[in-house]
């Protein structure tokens, strides 16, 4: 933001804490913090999707001054502060008390998304939203992680769609000043700043500065006046451009974002790659080493025994390659800082099993990281499948990869209506005592009707918020009236609602329901039993056939033999993403299996008591009970694999999911369903929160690299 002008310009002195209760994002999961900013103008709360900053700055001084005289304003307001004050502290802790052998050295976490608001546009999907719970999990635990990351200016993309339902992207630049984000300075308030070389220029990176909690997260931003034009758009769009755009700004991402550490003071103790993206942060580290006299042997043990790295889909788009005289171009000839020759350089990078030519990221993270892990039990078995060729002659099981099954932010994705149910039923300290799985055991007899209840006031929401947003639109940007009729205006709160809300790459196949489209018109239209769907996502800029699916869909939703019960929200983001799965009947997720590398959607909407309905892929695999939701199991020797789930979805539907939300008793509530209900809530909070995940990879992961920092298993090979 301009330091020349205030954040917030006006606060009254009484209540003036708001603005660093606004500026850390642990208010986005304080259920006091969000009640506050909502307390201060209601409606205003609403128009700026949740932006307590934005709040701040749009309210009407005269209703700041009238809070700050509030008594019962000001009760709210002094817990809030006291609560922040108190996360503030470490040494009570889970991290201080369960692993005080640790001390606080940080263990450094690098991405190349962040999905941590809706206001920080800086995430695609659910690789940015996982590092996001990470992080938030981290500081409820006291684990003293530290996140680096990009700045992208211009964020991911805005999502259009054009009357023919094609998808066409626009810059989603958005102002620093509304959201936390501080220029990172020096004690005499000068900015910190480092610099990459790459491509034979000096490209100067600026730090900024987000606190999540307990957390700081950095991000590099390349956007300066004294860089080259092509070098500012470096750290300017998410996932943009090319595969030499995509290889600078990875080289960036690693490189800069260790000198960045450096340049803050900031010495890790581990070093987590949350995905290959970040791979050449373990390059710099090895150019540390070596240019201060280690040999490059030892130099790849160090860094290798302080190394972690998660790989997060099996799907070959998923992992980075690049041309390797690209790759020269870039680094220069860092091997000779490296005290190797080119070849043994570009070696590290090699994948023996395909593309001898190029440079793979995923290898690379790999051979310089001792532990390595999938993000779900059946996620571990594909990747050491997948990557079995690095380690010639050793059977699968024999691969050193294991894995951490994902897990989502609890404070983050259950809805406070949820909460108070569980609030009545448990008691209010049961937060306390969360970590303990049979905690949950009682929700399998939380009230019925108080919970059904609680859901159709989630329910109500999400249509109500729906239309609001097609109202939004229509007068903003929609040319044609035609629009609104697809943006799910027509939806009904009574009808059975399904949510589907991913990334439209085809293996997702979100048209798979679409397969037949009269026995889906028969599903829907049913006077007596209607059923909807409500569909949203974006595909990736560059990826044809995603847009094509997404294209399909959308027609659909202005077929009139379907009724209006078919919806797609546009813009897919965060705040639209918690009211789904808040608000929906049933999750609906169709990966084709093996391809779904975890799949935490589910999880989110098992949180607030929503079943899901999946092949058995991803978490779905080990999470499925029977009781939680529906599966479809794997369609073995079958040539026509969509076919065949396709119809074993449609038969699940009809004969078992419709039938049994519309099975009622007197007072009108399913009593079968809120079974399937109180299962979903229980098996998600129970056994897939990003604190079990958390608390999962300091023990496995982070502990052993801090006190050993021993290489581990036996690397692969060059």
């Amino acid at each position: 933001m301009n330091d020349d002008q205030p954040r917030i310009p006006y606060l009254p002195t009484r209540i003036e804490g708001l603005a660093a209760i606004a500026t850390n994002l642990s208010w986005s999961w304080s259920p006091g913090a969000r009640g506050l900013f909502a307390a201060v103008d209601g409606p205003l709360w609403h128009l700026t999707r949740h932006n307590p900053i934005e709040l701040l700055r749009r309210a009407d001084p005269a209703r700041l001054a009238a809070c700050a005289d509030d008594a019962g304003f000001l009760e709210a307001y002094d817990q809030v502060v006291a609560a922040l004050v108190a996360d503030s502290e470490v040494d009570q802790s889970w991290y201080a008390t369960a692993h005080p052998e640790l001390g606080r050295r940080p263990i450094a976490y690098f991405c190349a998304e962040f999905g941590l608001h809706s206001s920080v546009p800086i995430y695609s999907g659910g690789l940015g939203v996982l590092a996001g719970d990470h992080c938030k999990a981290a500081s409820d635990l006291g684990v003293p992680l530290v996140g680096v990351g990009l700045f992208y200016t211009k964020g991911y993309f805005d999502q259009r769609l054009r009357l023919d339902g094609w998808q066409e992207d626009s810059d989603a630049r958005f102002d620093p000043g509304s959201t936390p984000l501080d220029r990172l300075a020096g004690p005499g308030g000068e900015p910190h700043f480092t610099s990459v070389r790459t491509f034979d220029r000096e490209v100067r990176i600026a730090i900024w500065r987000m606190q999540v909690g307990r957390v700081p997260v950095f991000l590099l931003d390349t956007n300066l006046e004294e860089n080259d034009p092509v070098d500012r758009d470096l750290s300017g769009k998410l996932y943009a451009g090319g595969p030499d755009l995509r290889l600078r700004q990875e080289w960036i991402l690693g490189v800069g974002g260790v000198r960045a550490l450096r340049a803050a003071g900031i010495d890790p103790a581990a070093w987590h790659a949350n995905e290959g993206h970040a791979a050449f942060m373990a390059i710099e580290r090895l150019r540390e080493l070596t240019t201060r006299g280690t040999s490059f042997a030892d130099a790849v043990r160090e860094v290798r025994g302080r190394g972690i790295f998660t790989t997060h889909t099996p799907v070959p788009a998923g992992h980075d390659s690049f041309d390797r005289e690209q790759v020269s171009r870039c680094t220069g000839p860092l091997w000779e800082e490296l005290g190797i020759s080119q070849d043994e350089f570009m070696g590290l990078g090699a994948n023996p099993a395909e593309h001898q030519h190029l440079f793979h990221m995923t290898p690379l993270a790999i051979r310089l990281s001792s532990r390595v892990n999938g993000v779900a039990r059946k996620h571990g078995e594909v990747s050491r499948q997948i990557w079995r060729p690095l380690w010639p002659g050793r059977q699968p099981d024999g691969v050193p990869i294991s894995h951490v099954t994902n897990g989502v932010h609890l404070g983050t994705w259950m809805a406070a209506q949820i909460r108070v149910v569980i609030d009545e039923h448990l008691g209010r300290d049961w937060g306390e005592r969360v970590d303990d799985p049979a905690v949950w055991d009682p929700v399998l007899e939380i009230d019925g009707g108080r919970l059904w209840a609680a859901h159709l006031e989630l329910k109500q929401a999400l249509i109500s918020f729906i239309r609001e947003e097609a109202r939004r639109r229509w007068a903003e940007h929609w040319k044609e009236a035609a629009h609104i009729v697809g943006a799910g205006t027509l939806l009904d709160p009574e009808a059975l609602t399904i949510g589907f809300a991913r990334r439209f790459a085809t293996y997702k196949r979100a048209n798979l329901l679409f397969s037949d489209f009269d026995r889906l018109r028969e599903l829907l239209t049913n006077p007596w039993r209607p059923v909807q769907i409500i569909f949203a996502g974006k595909a990736h800029p560059q990826d044809g056939p995603g847009k094509e699916v997404l294209q399909k869909v959308y027609s659909l939703t202005r077929d009139p033999h379907l009724e209006g019960r078919v919806a797609f929200i546009e813009d897919y983001d965060l705040h639209l993403a918690h009211r789904l799965v808040q608000g929906v009947d049933l999750w609906l997720n169709m990966p084709r299996a093996p391809l779904e590398a975890c799949g935490t959607s589910g999880m989110k909407a098992g949180l607030n008591a929503v079943p899901q309905l999946s092949t058995l892929d991803g978490w779905w695999q080990e999470g499925y009970t029977g009781h939680n939701g529906w599966a479809i199991p794997p369609a073995h020797g079958e040539d026509d694999v969509d076919g065949s789930d396709a119809e074993r979805l449609y038969s699940l539907l009809e004969e078992q999911v419709v039938p049994l939300y519309y099975q009622r008793d007197r007072q009108g509530i399913p009593r079968g369903w809120l079974d399937k209900m109180r299962h979903a809530l229980h098996v998600a909070g129970a056994r897939f929160t990003a604190r079990r995940m958390v608390k999962q990879y300091v023990s496995e992961f982070y502990a052993p690299a801090i006190v050993g920092g021993g290489p581990g298993d036996d690397p692969p090979t060059a």
